[in-house]
Formats: structure tokens, sequence, C-alpha cells
């Protein structure tokens, strides 16, 4: 592209070399007219007559050939280092003997110069994949978190009084485990999230077992229902609830296709493991509470404000509940 004070833009340049190469104005003149050196109008003037018009833009700098670039059997070595290893420039050009600053220009030019371009796991790089409407595909799964002992756990008030509000709760809902330790009990909260539009769903039960998970389903899919999403399919990972034979004739029912996660792949549930985290520091953790109940209370709220204000980076920065074209209201 011309640059803010060039002289000749690309069509002033097709006008000077048509005056010159049609017309048959002499070069001079031609230069004179537009204001421009000799050398530069002849210039334009032979592009015009090889290549025609389209040669009126600039080209390219970089040159066709780079005697002193990076070997590709070297670029393959560093590409795989990064990956198969994760390490980082300053690693790999000691592997390899030579300058660091070259293996990050080779690494940034592979894109994979950043580790959040590269799957934690497995160092593979990261394949994103998104249906194309709602409802296509919801995620679930469960997330445990353990119960807030009344007045408050060990994150806000310190080990030691969190111990002495645990005893103290324990002794008041006579729960213990089997080594008579107190126990306060574990929240899950079975969780389903709309592959399209990052639209979540929550509730918060006692147990993870499939009739609990099945209900939460059912729930879920209502839910879904009142805003116009029709549900076809349904993801999960290998968990015993989702394994069962209930489960899998609940979703034959309500008219859904259940699928399941590659073992020991949770990146395959990626949105729902993500959303997990989201959770935990936007409602679970992010605030003091004096009880379980508190926590339990403040859900709802949270959840509000993640689908319909939370602008969601993975959908342009907009709430998740604006990819739902069809909710009822929504434009008015």
């Amino acid at each position: 592209m011309s640059h803010a004070n060039a002289a000749l833009t690309p069509r002033a340049r097709l006008r000077l070399a048509r005056l010159i190469v049609d017309e048959g104005w002499p070069v001079a003149r031609a230069a004179e007219r537009y204001d421009v050196a000799w050398p530069t109008a002849k210039r334009w003037a032979v592009r015009y007559a090889e290549h025609g018009a389209a040669a009126m833009t600039d080209r390219s700098s970089r040159p066709h050939h780079s005697p002193t670039r990076t070997a590709r059997p070297v670029v393959r070595k560093i590409v795989h280092l990064r990956w198969k290893q994760r390490l980082g420039p300053v690693q790999i050009a000691g592997q390899l003997a030579m300058p660091a600053s070259t293996v990050h220009a080779v690494l940034t030019r592979c894109r994979i110069n950043r580790l959040s371009h590269i799957d934690r796991a497995t160092g593979e790089p990261i394949r994103r994949y998104e249906h194309d409407r709602p409802g296509a595909m919801l995620h679930v799964d469960v997330k445990k978190y353990g119960n807030v002992p009344d007045g408050g756990g060990w994150r806000y008030v310190g080990r030691a009084q969190g111990e002495r509000h645990r005893q103290a709760t324990a002794r008041r809902t006579g729960i213990r485990n089997t080594h008579h330790h107190p126990r306060i009990g574990t929240a899950f909260v079975h969780t389903v999230i709309d592959d399209h539009s990052r639209v979540a769903y929550a509730e918060i039960r006692d147990n993870e077992t499939a009739t609990t998970a099945i209900d939460v389903l059912r729930n879920a899919v209502a839910w879904f229902t009142e805003r116009g999403v029709t549900v076809e399919r349904v993801l999960s990972d290998n968990g015993s609830a989702y394994k069962s034979h209930a489960w899998r004739d609940a979703c034959h029912q309500l008219g859904i296709k259940p699928k399941k996660t590659r073992p020991y792949r949770p990146q395959t549930n990626g949105k729902v493991e993500r959303f997990h985290r989201t959770m935990t520091d936007g409602w679970a953790l992010r605030r003091f509470y004096s009880s379980e109940h508190a926590r339990r209370a403040a859900l709802p709220a949270w959840l509000h404000h993640y689908n319909h204000h939370r602008p969601h980076t993975a959908i342009g920065g907009r709430p998740p509940i604006t990819r739902l074209t069809n909710v009822p209201g929504q434009y008015n």
C-alpha cells in the first residue's frame, strides 16, 4: 500500500502509464505532468506494458530467495521440540546449538510462539470446533465443591479458624466419614453448556448419580425449549452416570443423541471444563460466604450475569444469550 506522502497512487500510476503506452506521450512530458522523476514514469510505463493494470500496485519487498533462512529440517526439529516437550526458545536453542532469536523467529512464523496455541496435555496444536446453531450440541458435566462450613471456609478465615468452623458444622449436622472425622459434605454442580451460544444452565445437587443427572438434563432441555432451542445431541465424559443404560434411555426419550468423549481426553469437552474454571473464579471462590446456603443462593444471580451481561471472548465479546437468535422478546 502507498504511504501517505506518495506522489502516485495506484490509480494515478495507471493514468500515467496509459498516457505513455496507450496515447504515446513522451516519458519526460508525462513525468512533468504528474510531477515525478523521469525514471519513475518509465518504470510504471514498462510495468504496465508488460503486465497490465494489475501491476500498478506495490510489490512485496521480500526477496525471491533467502539463502540464510533456517533450513526446513531444522525447522521441523524446532517444531517437534515445541510440540512434544513444550520447550522455550532458549532451551530449544541450547539443544540445537543455534541462537535463541532464530528459534523464536521460527516459532513465531509457525504460530506456536505462545503456549496458548498448543494443547497443554499433548503438545499438539489446538483444534477448535463450534456447531453452527444453538441446540446442535449440549455439553454436560459435574463440578464438585466442598460445602462451606458455618462461619466461612479456610480460604478467607485461615486454616485454624476454618477447621474450627468445620468441626462445629459437623457437630451440628452429625455427619462423619468412615474414620469418624467431621464431614460437611459436597456440592455437586451439574452444568449444561450450549456449544454454539455458550449459554449455561446449572443446578446444585447432593450427588452425581444417574437419576440426578437425568433429572438435571430434563430440566435443562425444558429450560432451553422455553427459549426456542431444540436440543439434538448431548456430549458427556465417561462417568458412571453417563455410561448407564438409564442415561441412554432418557436421551432417546427426549429425542437426543448421546455422545461420549474419548477416554482420558477431557479437552473434547473443553467448553464445559472452561466454564467450570470461570464459575469457580466468578462464583464459588469469588468472595466470602458465611455458609453453604449463602453460596448456593448466589448461583442463580451469577448465572444470569454470565448469560446476559458478561462478555464472552470466544463469541466476539458478546454475552452468550445474544446468540440465541429466537429468544422471546429479543427483537422487541
